[in-house]
């Protein structure tokens, strides 16, 4: 049976879950963006739906109702569309995609009779990208009419849907942050140091994204201790030091990340974490001693 989805919120990520759905025949009621413009487009984008510059209640028609909108205007939306639809909400299923909030974030639509929760994909979006959902895991939260309603999205998605714990919803968007954001950081400050040693761009990326790939595919095929190598991991602590001491040619937070993440790795990686830690600080104090 076609259901049909009216999408609050249609940029990057509201776009995808848009065409995907239409893809798998769900019907596309409103397409609700800040402005006509915005909203024709993301209708266009999506290939169906009713383009919207507000909320009305005509985005109550809907069996489900997605609100795809940032973190902090998610609450103030939710006040919004419960003053605008009041007993139209009962019955329906409004799901947020925020990795970071819970259903609590809709209380106002809960007390109308909506069922609330949230459907977060793992995977990272761009203007110029449209990434694959097969396989990716989805993190599902909510009222059980809810979860629901998001594990047969994720699974109609390609996705495997995971349920999390509404108090475990920043720490689980919070690993996420981790890969896709900090590791894109970690990623171009190596590209930066190589720069600075007179590498091309081109040439720093391509030094850098096999040793990525063929980490990533140790971390899956043989798990994170035995992919584990470099310095730290050989305990060669004389190289640790000499890497401090470099690193104190470039900005701070070059060598206060590396410290910190030798730490990290410590943490994690080690099989006696403190001893390793250690053995990191002491060849890291001689590192700032001899470049005194």
């Amino acid at each position: 049976m076609s259901r049909t989805v009216s999408i609050v919120g249609a940029g990057r990520l509201g776009r995808a879950f848009g065409r995907s759905l239409r893809r798998l025949g769900w019907r596309i009621g409103s397409v609700v963006t800040r402005s006509a413009a915005h909203s024709r487009a993301a209708a266009r984008a999506i290939g169906a739906g009713k383009p919207r510059a507000t909320l009305t209640r005509e985005v109550l028609d809907a069996d489900v109702i997605l609100l795809a909108v940032p973190d902090d205007v998610l609450a103030e939306v939710a006040r919004r569309l419960a003053k605008l639809a009041g007993d139209r909400c009962r019955g329906k299923v409004v799901l947020h995609t925020s990795g970071a909030l819970d259903k609590q974030v809709l209380r106002p639509l809960a007390r109308c009779g909506a069922r609330t929760g949230s459907i977060h994909p793992m995977q990272t979006f761009t203007n110029n990208s449209r990434p694959n959902l097969k396989g990716v895991i989805f993190a599902i939260e909510g009222d059980p009419r809810a979860r629901r309603t998001a594990g047969a999205m994720a699974r109609a998605l390609g996705g495997i849907p995971v349920p999390v714990a509404s108090r475990n919803k920043p720490a689980y968007h919070a690993a996420g942050t981790l890969v896709a954001g900090h590791a894109l950081a970690l990623t171009e400050a190596a590209a930066q140091l190589l720069i600075r040693l007179g590498f091309t761009r081109p040439h720093a990326v391509q030094t850098l994204l096999p040793l990525m790939r063929q980490m990533l595919n140790n971390f899956e095929e043989h798990g994170p201790r035995a992919a584990w190598t470099g310095p730290a991991s050989r305990g060669d602590y004389a190289t640790i030091a000499k890497h401090g001491r470099a690193m104190r040619s470039h900005p701070r937070e070059f060598g206060e990340s590396y410290a910190t993440l030798l730490r990290l790795s410590a943490r994690v990686l080690a099989k006696n974490p403190a001893a390793t830690l250690k053995h990191f600080d002491r060849a890291l104090r001689n590192s700032r001693r001899k470049s005194q």
